[in-house]
């Protein structure tokens, strides 16, 4: 008994002691990170303009040089080679039948038919009955109108084959997926070792995966869809072993104690009590797969994204507006279907509702009428080539160009203003600073506040990084784009921190801005660009807003998040004290949030960089553009290769530093 109360003793002093350590680390920390800028500022005004590995956008290094080599190599070996003969070719040969197989259902004529096997009342009809059989009436409902809308705009054809890959990535992504989270809910080991490889998978910018990609399985429908499954896997293995270890303990030993085996169990037990999970992670696959599908189009994948692309490149905001708005209503659609789905619960079916008895007998009525729908479709023109030439498409695009026009116009003055306080006051001093400073210096100072900021591990990894990409050749351009990054990811925590505060202190406000911010996280990035190249023009600031935006959202809830988690009771106490709001959000629920705020710079950062080659489409220059120009201009493969390595090597670098910092901090 003296022990026990001993210790509760010694346990306060310890804190008490340790406490203004803590502090003393704090001021330490912020005195090194002060000296570390001084020092680089002082030097960069001494060396300004010397030993920057400026490299002309014509230019290659003998690395890039040694990738395109490599690139002419395997396209010469591609049929020759036992590697590509029995392995990658064999791949890509599956792919592409399954995507074909799909196309030919819905979207391109196979051969011997004017048009698919199935025409567009029959692909309205199964999408109305399957969002009826998973969700409600609603829903349904949703999907025949969305469904609808995409062929009066013009597009039937263009989003038909968007749906095509996308099936197919999911289809492919699923096979592996699931069994893999099964595995890694049921095992601890192989969970540990999976972690890693999806960190990384998640990590790395989306399009940092196509040229490699197109390396082995050349441009077009394979390279896209293995691209896609690749970002679309992470989500549904790590749901679905969330879904199969949030399993009661309890219940799986009653099932052990009655005899069942371990496959009995996984199959009577563990997937059906996980199944709502499970669905919610295959609806988070299907986002993935449907924004990957259209960034997809930079190596030739058909769709949507591909008339995006083409319209972002000639400046045609209508166009690009009208495709845009297609790819919002089939996110839209899939969405809610998968949601609804998930939501569905066995005992609502089972309910006492007169209509709910009736369920069955509908459904299978609903199914009749659906294969006659499909049949019709099938069989006759008019029913399988959506009828009209997309005159509301062609009314959308035509007001998104006058909307154009007159914004240009009439805010020009506004836009520009806002557009040139950034850029100079922000974006080109920190951008100088960067790219005329000599490459050492800036690496020393990265490494240096990488180990003051997460600790020597941090320091390390930042310090491989820079060496890499030095040896990358395009630290010039890396450093123009990491300029950007810091600048848009400070406008990210600026908006986090305002909203996030308003929504984490407001259940109201919460309410009614939480499916905003979810309905902004559905949509593709490409979307993001179409209003901003209309208000700002193709800059590199437009690239920035619309990373932002991009960004935002999670960063929002992730800080609400943060300052809902602070004790009522601390905040109370506050209050009684006699603090006022201001001074309770920043000195109580702020600091008390510094682990959500780190978390939330984490991911803004990630966020703001997966958008980097979107923004090169738009004259956002540097890695972006090289990445582009790598993609569409065979002399520079070797160059975007190394700038999609660029991408990761600064996404692995920043990635860990604020995670370090985020466990220092929480700790």
């Amino acid at each position: 008994m003296t022990v026990a109360m001993e210790k509760p003793e010694k346990t306060e002093e310890q804190a008490e002691k340790t406490t203004p350590v803590t502090g003393a680390r704090t001021v330490s920390r912020r005195m090194v990170i002060a000296a570390i800028l001084v020092v680089w500022l002082v030097l960069f005004a001494v060396l300004r303009g010397k030993q920057t590995l400026t490299l002309a956008a014509a230019d290659l290094t003998d690395l890039h040089r040694w990738f395109n080599d490599v690139n002419d190599s395997i396209g010469a070996n591609r049929n020759s080679n036992p590697l590509f003969l029995y392995f990658f070719n064999e791949i890509r040969l599956v792919i592409d039948n399954l995507v074909t197989f799909i196309q030919g259902l819905i979207s391109q004529p196979p051969e011997g038919r004017p048009v698919p096997q199935i025409g567009w009342l029959g692909v309205v009809g199964i999408a109305g009955y399957v969002s009826w059989a998973v969700g409600n009436w609603r829903v349904a409902l949703l999907a025949v109108a969305g469904f609808t809308f995409l062929g009066l705009q013009g597009l039937w054809q263009e989003s038909m084959d968007t749906l095509a890959l996308t099936l197919s990535a999911v289809f492919v992504a699923l096979l592996f997926a699931i069994p893999l989270g099964v595995w890694a809910g049921l095992s601890d080991r192989f969970n540990r070792i999976l972690t890693p490889f999806l960190d990384f998978m998640q990590t790395m910018p989306t399009f940092v995966y196509l040229a490699p990609l197109t390396l082995f399985f050349l441009i077009g429908p394979a390279s896209a869809t293995i691209a896609t499954l690749i970002y679309a896997a992470p989500p549904a293995i790590r749901i679905t072993a969330h879904a199969i270890r949030s399993v009661p303990e309890t219940t799986v030993e009653a099932a052990d104690s009655l005899g069942a085996t371990r496959w009995q169990s996984l199959l009577k037990v563990l997937l059906p009590m996980s199944k709502r999970t499970v669905v919610m992670g295959i609806n988070q696959t299907i986002m993935a797969a449907l924004a990957m599908v259209t960034i997809a189009a930079l190596i030739d994948a058909p769709g949507l994204g591909k008339t995006v692309v083409q319209a972002l490149q000639s400046l045609d905001v209508g166009t690009a507006f009208n495709a845009g708005l297609a790819i919002v209503v089939m996110a839209i659609v899939l969405d809610r279907v998968t949601t609804a789905a998930s939501g569905r619960e066995d005992p609502a079916r089972r309910s006492g509702s007169r209509f709910l008895t009736w369920r069955r007998p509908l459904l299978g009525a609903g199914a009749v009428a659906t294969a006659v729908l499909i049949y019709m479709s099938h069989t006759y023109l008019w029913a399988a080539e959506f009828p009209g030439e997309g005159d509301i498409g062609s009314s959308i695009a035509r007001t998104a160009d006058t909307a154009t026009t007159w914004t240009q116009d009439n805010l020009s003055g506004l836009t520009n203003a806002f557009r040139d306080v950034i850029t100079n006051g922000l974006l080109n001093p920190f951008q100088t600073l960067l790219t005329d400073s000599p490459w050492w210096l800036v690496g020393a100072a990265l490494i240096g506040l990488g180990v003051v900021l997460g600790g020597w591990r941090a320091g390390l990894t930042a310090a491989v990084c820079v060496g890499l990409l030095v040896g990358t050749g395009v630290w010039s351009d890396s450093m123009t784009t990491l300029a950007s990054t810091v600048v848009a990811t400070v406008l990210v925590m600026a908006l986090g921190i305002g909203f996030g505060v308003w929504m984490g202190r407001s259940l109201r406000v919460d309410r009614v801005m939480r499916p905003t911010l979810d309905a902004a996280q559905v949509m593709p990035p490409f979307v993001y660009l179409v209003p901003f190249l209309a208000l700002f023009g193709a800059t590199r600031f437009t690239a920035i807003v619309a990373a932002v935006v991009y960004a935002t959202p999670v960063t929002i809830k992730i800080v609400a998040d943060g300052v809902r988690n602070v004790p009522e009771t601390t905040v109370e106490a506050a209050t009684s004290a006699g603090c006022n709001t201001w001074q309770i959000i920043t000195k109580v629920q702020l600091p008390m949030a510094r682990g959500a705020l780190t978390l939330a710079t984490n991911q803004g950062l990630i966020y703001v960089l997966s958008m980097v080659v979107v923004g090169g489409l738009v004259g956002a220059g540097a890695l972006g553009y090289d990445v582009v120009a790598g993609f569409s201009q065979g002399q520079l493969y070797g160059k975007g290769l190394a700038a999609g390595l660029a991408i990761v090597l600064l996404g692995v670098m920043f990635d860990r530093i604020t995670q370090a910092a985020a466990r220092r901090t929480s700790a």
